[in-house]
Order: C-alpha cells, then structure tokens, then sequence
C-alpha cells in the first residue's frame, strides 16, 4: 500500500492505468467468496448437535448488529452537525430522474429467501446464499447419522479446497492493492484538499470513533486485546481499504477468523457473510453524512422527530448496499429523496466517492469481526481471553 501510494503520488492521473490490476485481484476475490461461504457455512452448521445454537447465534449476532448500526448512524449525524460541511455549498449541477423508494421492512426479510439459487449464487447475492445454506445444512444435519457423516465431511473437504484457493489469490494481494492503492491516490488524491474535505473529514471522524467503539466493546465483552487484535487482521484492513468491496473482502475475513484468531468455524461461517449483508454501519455513517450535508447545502433543518425517522429508514437501507465497490452511492440516493432533497448530491458526492467507501468498507468488516469475537466468546467464554 505505502509503494502504490507513493507511486500514485508520483505518476499522479496516470497511475489510473494500474486499475485494470487491482480490478482483477477484485474479481479472483468474489469468485472464491461465494463458494467459500457456501461451503464453510455447510460444514459448520452440519457439524452442530443442537440445532438450537443456531437461532442463538442468530439471535445474539442480529442483536449486535441492530444496536451498531443505530449507533453509527446516530454517530454520522452527530458530526454533519459538528462540522457542517454544507453550509456555503452551493447546489448547481442537476441530476434528472428518480433515485428509486425506501423499500418495505418486509420486502427487505422477503428478497433474502431466493426464487431462483443458482441466480443468487449468480448475482453474488451473499444474504440469499446465507440462507439457502442454513436450510441445506439444518436439512443435512436432519438426516440418518450415516448420511449426515458422509455429507458433513464433503462439505469439510469442498471449503478446505476453496480455503486453499483463497491462499494462492492472496499471493497475489500486495500487487493487486498496491495497485488499486495507486489508481485511488492518482485519480482522487488532490480531491482531500478541494472544497469537499470538510465532508470528507467529518465522515472519516464519524467511522474513527465508531472503530474505537467497536475496539472498546472487543476489550470489554470479546476479552480481546484491540493491538493484537489490529496486528494480527492486518491483511484484512489493507484489503477493505484497497478493495472498497464487502463481498471481495469476505474470503480474506475468513482466513484471519480461522488462522489468526482461531474462531469457530460454527460462529464465523454464519455471521460473517450475514454480516457483510446486512451489518453496514460505516455505509451507514455515509448515508447520514451525505443526507445532512445535502440538507445544509439546501438550506434545511430537521427536527429531533425527523432525525428519529433518518436513523429508522436508514437502518432498512444500509441492509441494501449490496457489498460491492460504489454499492452505497445509490442507497444514499434513495435517502436523500426519500426526504425530498435535491438530487444534485450525487454530482458532488460521486466524485469522491471512492475515498469515502475506503473508510465505509473497513469499518462494515471490522463491525462484522469484532461482532463475531464477541459472539464466539459467549459460546465459549475461553475464547479470545488468551490474547494480551
């Protein structure tokens, strides 16, 4: 990262030629992260005696889950109202059409069960797969013990298989990021100290605290000490900064809950792809910053009661981000009309956007992570209390 970043700095606009590269280490990501949560989720929960622990995994994970990015988004308003990137913002570039509608709660629960999973698997959609594995596996584990063992240990064998596939694409991770770090500094480095780093700075300032949040609650309820944890996932932050995509990110996520943090493969198979669904609170932090700003630059104030409403719509969008790289500009579309703002937004946001989603996507995975020690020490309240 720091020879991509020094490179684009130095080739400037031109280091756009390196993204073809750092696309391309994007696409060998996705290609194995969807058969790896297939699979890994199939061996986890085939494994369990008790079906019981699931619905208490899911409970306690979806729990978690729903009080972050609550806090996210209150945090994201919180400081568009401390620094007030939009005031003096003149709106003047226009954007025809509609942004699309704030979809129902229970659309959201109903487009997670696929009509169709080879579509879902096709399109790279990570909450259908989550579920169509669950049903597989709860099904598997159903099953006479002779045939429960047989399946159970192809479902091992097949997530070994793309475990290893992950590890030669990883061989080549410093030249894809290192890549992708170049584009990102060449195309959209001048643009930190344009008229948009108040913005900037303000949804970066909002993400930082909500780490130190999540590095707080790793310590107190995960028994986890925040350096080593830091150290230790390393590759896995240079990942979701280079590659701005959940989705991408996952298979790296999986390598450092099962070989750095030795987290059970029970635990992490489930609520690390759930969570890269439906656990978006740096995406959340971005939709609350692009909404305020809008707002200011407009010259609108919402009340208390209105920003109750910001935090409940935005809990049901951030769901829909989708994981991948600019997934989120859209959703804050949508929110930003549903409040019937001007559109202009997308004109000023998108230019930068990039630079945004660096901090939204590491601070999505981390949530996820830190979610999942904490969960895993709640199993077991051994792990996680054997790191400084």
């Amino acid at each position: 990262m720091a020879v991509g970043a020094a490179l684009g700095g130095v080739l400037g606009e031109r280091a756009a030629a390196l993204q073809p590269i750092g696309d391309l280490f994007i696409r060998l990501l996705i290609m194995a992260a969807i058969p790896l949560v297939f699979f890994n989720l199939l061996a986890g929960i085939a494994g369990l005696s008790d079906l019981s622990v699931v619905g208490r995994l899911a409970g306690k994970i979806l729990a978690y889950y729903l009080l972050t990015t609550t806090l996210a988004l209150t945090l994201g308003l919180i400081s568009m109202h401390l620094f007030r990137p939009g005031d003096g913002m003149a709106l003047s570039q226009s954007v025809d059409g509609s942004a699309g509608e704030v979809p129902e709660v229970l659309q959201v629960i109903a487009d997670l069960v696929p009509e169709n999973v080879f579509r879902a698997f096709a399109d790279g959609n990570v909450g259908q797969v989550v579920v169509f594995s669950v049903l597989l596996a709860v099904a598997t584990v159903l099953l006479p013990d002779e045939q429960r063992g047989s399946l159970a240990r192809g479902y091992d064998l097949a997530a070994t298989v793309f475990r290893k596939l992950v590890d030669l694409i990883m061989w080549t991770g410093p030249i894809g990021i290192g890549a992708l770090t170049a584009a990102t500094v060449g195309s959209y480095g001048a643009m930190i100290f344009g008229p948009l780093a108040t913005f900037l700075f303000a949804v970066w300032a909002a993400q930082a605290a909500m780490v130190v949040v999540y590095l707080v609650l790793l310590r107190g309820l995960g028994g986890m000490g925040p350096v080593w944890f830091l150290r230790s996932t390393g590759p896995l932050w240079a990942t979701t900064a280079a590659t701005c995509s959940s989705l991408a990110s996952l298979a790296v996520a999986f390598e450092m809950a099962e070989r750095r943090l030795r987290l059970p493969r029970s635990v992490y198979s489930f609520t690390l792809p759930l969570g890269a669904q439906i656990n978006k609170d740096g995406t959340s932090i971005m939709l609350a910053g692009v909404l305020l700003f809008t707002a200011q630059a407009a010259g609108v104030e919402f009340s208390l009661a209105s920003q109750v409403s910001i935090v409940l719509i935005g809990l049901i969008l951030s769901e829909g981000s989708g994981g991948i790289p600019g997934g989120g500009l859209v959703i804050a579309l949508i929110f930003v009309e549903a409040f019937n703002l001007p559109l202009e937004i997308a004109a000023i946001v998108g230019g930068i956007y990039r630079l945004i989603d660096m901090g939204s996507t590491t601070t999505n995975v981390m949530g996820d992570l830190v979610g999942t020690v904490i969960v895993a020490r709640s199993e077991s309240p051994a792990t996680g209390t054997r790191h400084p």
